[in-house]
């Protein structure tokens, strides 16, 4: 055990940073916007530290129990960790759009820029990569359905009855997610995974075949996740406070928090992601980016509308034309790619420069 203890000491640098910014928030909020900036930087770098312990962890339980058991541990452990920031930014901020902005980034960032960017390296590595595209269409379904129930349709609800459809969707996501769990663990399981074939598994360099994990105890896992995760909830809260007083009257986009919350949440994924590619294993990056975003709409959604609901504030969940529209394309652009059973560099390109449209967009203030 303790040799496996020895690896978290990283955790010391987020615990340390937490303490430090907690005990000295009033005099480092009287240095100024640009230490307030600072600071909130180092506070994120922390945060994203300690996120990657709790993904690394996830990793390590999702090689003990394997496909499709082991990516819904890692998609859930990044979710809750977007889930406990945003929570607590929410909450801190007021914003009414903070929700809508962060889920509609963070699948900007899973499938245009995870899936884009991983495709386009594993593309480039081993030509054509396969994978089930039983999955690939499952998740496009579930996730046009999810967005369209809760990001869509509230642009048509009147304000005064906005609490009768919040009700609502709080239950559809629910019911969505609880078949859909059903399904992907139960007898369906095998849409979420691939049998490698031997040429497979050849075209894999030897040296690069993950056994990470094999002996570390599950329970002492599950520890170190629920630490980082509770240590990133309360960075979080210090990190808000700094990055809110740094930000004002600078003129910077409006989403830029939205987005923040997202890249932190995704940072243990995209590195999980490229790796998987690398080592022509594409069955675990479209489970990953297609999965996380699933998992970001149906999952994030209920929590934050049930939290509106106690508060009696309702949220802004309606799209803005142009986010619809980046939405539509990239689903479009994911049911044509992730139909035929196999990705390569063009599809991830097709990805890819659809993230560098949404980062354009985004500093647009659009």
């Amino acid at each position: 055990m303790k040799a496996y203890a020895r690896e978290e000491f990283i955790l010391i640098v987020p615990a340390l940073a937490a303490v430090v910014a907690f005990a000295g928030e009033s005099w480092f909020l009287g240095l100024g916007q640009a230490a307030n900036l600072v600071t909130a930087a180092l506070l994120v770098a922390a945060i994203v530290m300690a996120s990657v312990r709790v993904a690394k962890h996830a990793e390590h339980l999702a090689v003990r129990v394997g496909d499709p058991y082991g990516t819904m541990i890692l998609t859930l452990s990044a979710v809750a960790v977007e889930v406990i920031i945003l929570a607590i930014l929410m909450l801190d901020s007021g914003s009414k759009t903070l929700v809508r902005d962060t889920i509609y980034s963070a699948v900007m960032l899973d499938i245009n820029g995870i899936l884009g960017l991983a495709a386009l390296l594993g593309g480039l590595r081993y030509g054509e990569q396969p994978y089930n595209n039983d999955s690939g269409r499952t998740y496009g379904v579930m996730i046009l359905t999810a967005m369209g129930i809760s990001m869509i349709v509230p642009e048509f609800i009147p304000a005064a009855k906005w609490h009768y459809y919040s009700a609502f969707t709080i239950f559809a996501m629910v019911t969505l997610y609880a078949l859909f769990l059903r399904m992907q663990v139960g007898q369906h399981s095998y849409f979420f995974s691939y049998a490698y074939t031997s040429s497979d598994r050849k075209q894999a360099q030897p040296h690069e075949e993950e056994h990470d994990g094999d002996g570390v105890p599950m329970a002492f896992s599950i520890g170190v996740i629920i630490l980082g995760v509770v240590l990133i909830g309360g960075l979080a809260e210090i990190m808000s406070a700094f990055l809110d007083h740094g930000l004002e009257g600078t003129g910077a986009p409006p989403a830029l928090m939205a987005v923040l919350v997202a890249a932190i949440s995704a940072a243990p994924e995209i590195l999980t992601a490229l790796r998987a590619a690398l080592r022509n294993r594409m069955q675990a990056v479209v489970n990953i980016a297609m999965g996380a975003s699933l998992s970001t709409v149906i999952l994030t959604v209920p929590v934050m509308e049930a939290i509106a609901l106690i508060n009696g504030q309702p949220l802004t969940m309606a799209m803005t034309p142009v986010q619809t529209v980046m939405v539509a394309i990239t689903l479009i652009a994911a049911a044509i790619n992730l139909n035929d059973g196999e990705t390569n560099a063009i599809e991830g390109m097709t990805h890819f420069v659809l993230f560098g449209a949404f980062v354009m967009l985004t500093m647009l203030g659009l």
